[in-house]
């Protein structure tokens, strides 16, 4: 069937909670209002109050009470506006949720996924543009999820939901709207396994959420010039599945890494590594990364444009990768 990306979402959700009465949503907005972004859609008419709890604006508040609901035994779903917010909630992610468990022996799991909407949409500010994803995947006993389709949103988030371990999973703010074919019933994805979104012979570019897209939309272009692009999607970047980035670039020789995120200390950054490690025989060229420059976002649209990553940088990078020149008008 076909579905938006908050469809899926929603439906992964409505599905669970169905399935797993210790399973709940809590939230900004998630009720009455239906989500900030529509996602919870349907869901309080469902479910009841109980079940789908509209909080303050309060995100250490809310966040805490997930924490504390994951402790004894229920599921919470923390709906986060956006992970922009993260921030103010932050000493209950890396403080409790991610360590209760080493810190109680094991006496208390933390099952709990704070999922919301990440970064950077249109025009929103410094504030609100930001991909904070590699400062999450530093945090041990956190795991990180970004899909970037529908069925990938829906069968990871179930997995999430099903996890006995505190789950960060970061929508791409601009991808709620976009369309797919999700398959009918289960079809849970399991944490740590990626996904081949085009297969080629010439060059891997590693890319997850958003830059998944920016990534195929590259290879089109390339294409056309006889360059055949091998686009992996991690999917998950905490478990990551590193096994299949290796083969991918002992295939093409070559690597692109696409992230939205900033580049010091990306998750770019470790990834390049790994690969260096691994399988540094494999490689023909460096390792290119596209990123975000290392700025604060601007709010003027031309001066936002130039700061994100783009369709055209990452068609340069791999131009650089295969030691091409640009194309001459």
């Amino acid at each position: 069937m076909r579905l938006s990306y908050r469809e899926a979402l929603n439906q992964a959700m409505c599905e669970e909670m169905e399935r797993d009465p210790n399973v709940l949503l809590l939230g900004e907005e998630v009720g009455h209002y239906q989500g900030a972004y529509k996602v919870s859609q349907g869901m309080l008419q469902k479910f009841g109050e109980k079940r789908v709890i509209d909080t303050p604006i309060a995100e250490a508040g809310f966040v805490g009470v997930g924490v504390g609901a994951a402790m004894v035994g229920l599921r919470p779903i923390v709906e986060l506006m956006t992970f922009n917010f993260s921030l103010v909630a932050i000493d209950q992610i890396i403080n409790n949720a991610a360590k209760i468990r080493q810190m109680s022996g094991g006496q208390f799991k933390v099952p709990m996924v704070i999922r919301g909407a990440g970064g950077a949409a249109h025009q929103l500010g410094a504030q609100h543009s930001q991909s904070l994803e590699a400062m999450f995947c530093h945090v041990p006993g956190l795991k990180v999820v970004m899909p970037s389709t529908p069925a990938d949103a829906k069968g990871l988030l179930k997995t999430a939901i099903r996890d006995d371990d505190p789950v960060i999973f970061i929508e791409g703010e601009l991808l709620y709207g976009n369309q797919g074919e999700v398959p009918e019933g289960e079809h849970p994805i399991p944490l740590g396994k990626g996904d081949i979104k085009r297969a080629g012979s010439d060059c891997t570019i590693v890319c997850w959420s958003k830059m998944v897209h920016l990534a195929l939309a590259a290879a089109e272009v390339l294409a056309k010039e006889g360059i055949s692009v091998e686009v992996v999607d991690p999917r998950t970047l905490k478990p990551l599945d590193t096994e299949l980035i290796f083969s991918s670039v002992a295939k093409t020789h070559r690597c692109v890494i696409v992230e939205e995120g900033w580049p010091f200390s990306g998750v770019g950054a470790e990834i390049a590594h790994r690969i260096q490690h691994a399988v540094f025989d494999e490689l023909d060229a460096p390792i290119e990364r596209v990123t975000a420059m290392d700025v604060p976002m601007p709010y003027a649209l031309h001066l936002e444009e130039l700061v994100v990553p783009t369709a055209p940088k990452v068609v340069a990078a791999v131009r650089r990768a295969l030691y091409l020149a640009a194309p001459t008008a």
